[in-house]
């Protein structure tokens, strides 16, 4: 029987009086990278948000088959670690401390950190290309350094399922390929990672796609399926099309196509 990292059953959420998710049903296996894309406006980050826990919704979400709202705080963030969007705060802080923040689910209350929390948030900084940065602080790096050092917090959780909307967001190409590596090496070791991509073509590397289409799940599948790649032109009217380029699924807009 396969396990189910994060599940989501008859879930609806808005923000104020607009409603934004209606009636998401949805399965996100475990040991899996699973990527939510689809049109500006169709609630990919809103989804990631209620399955953080971090939006109320209607309906329920779960969490290794337990209901998000039963598990204590702690414990959750144990398990559960999530990068947002342009995330703000902390900016006279070091990027080594950032990291270590990363660390926190797993401390007592006050407690220093130890050699493990040390070693979590080395490996983390090195992981993403920013070890070089540990003792700069966050308000004097660039836009792709700072994504970084957030990264790295994130990764210093080691929680087996991670969260990340717009994790891409000012990395330069070859920090992109790091990227990739590590979710590649994260879901290799038995994690989940779920991510908000707007780069459909780095989306298409993924294990699954999970499309949303004005606040509805439209599909869900795997990213070599035909049946995946028409639900994916579908969201975008038709604007973008899917093709096979030396190995890997790649979309193109529709001008680009004709151009070729």
């Amino acid at each position: 029987m396969q396990n189910i990292a994060v599940s989501a059953h008859g879930v609806s959420a808005s923000i104020g009086k607009s409603p934004i998710l209606h009636g998401i049903d949805l399965q996100l296996p475990a040991g899996r990278w699973c990527a939510i894309v689809g049109p500006n406006g169709a609630g990919k980050s809103t989804l990631l948000r209620v399955l953080a826990g971090l939006l109320p919704c209607h309906g329920q979400v779960r969490l290794q088959g337990r209901a998000l709202g039963d598990w204590p705080a702690r414990e959750r963030a144990r398990q559960l670690a999530w990068l947002g969007q342009a995330e703000t705060g902390g900016e006279d802080l070091l990027a080594w401390d950032v990291a270590m923040l990363g660390r926190l689910p797993h401390r007592a209350w006050l407690a220093a950190p130890d050699e493990r929390d040390q070693a979590a948030v080395t490996q983390a900084l090195h992981a993403t290309q920013a070890w070089e940065l540990r003792a700069r602080r966050l308000g004097a790096l660039s836009g792709g350094e700072r994504q970084r050092v957030l990264l790295a917090r994130l990764l210093a959780t080691q929680a087996p399922v991670l969260l990340m909307d717009e994790p891409l967001a000012h990395l330069d190409p070859p920090h992109q390929a790091d990227w990739l590596a590590t979710v590649r090496a994260q879901v290799a070791a038995g994690g989940t990672v779920v991510s908000v991509l707007h780069e459909l073509n780095m989306a298409l590397r993924a294990d699954e796609l999970l499309i949303i289409q004005a606040g509805r799940l439209l599909h869900h599948g795997p990213c070599d399926a035909a049946e995946t790649h028409r639900a994916l032109v579908a969201a975008f009217d038709g604007r973008i099309g899917v093709h096979p380029v030396q190995g890997q699924w790649i979309a193109l807009p529709r001008e680009l196509e004709r151009a070729a």
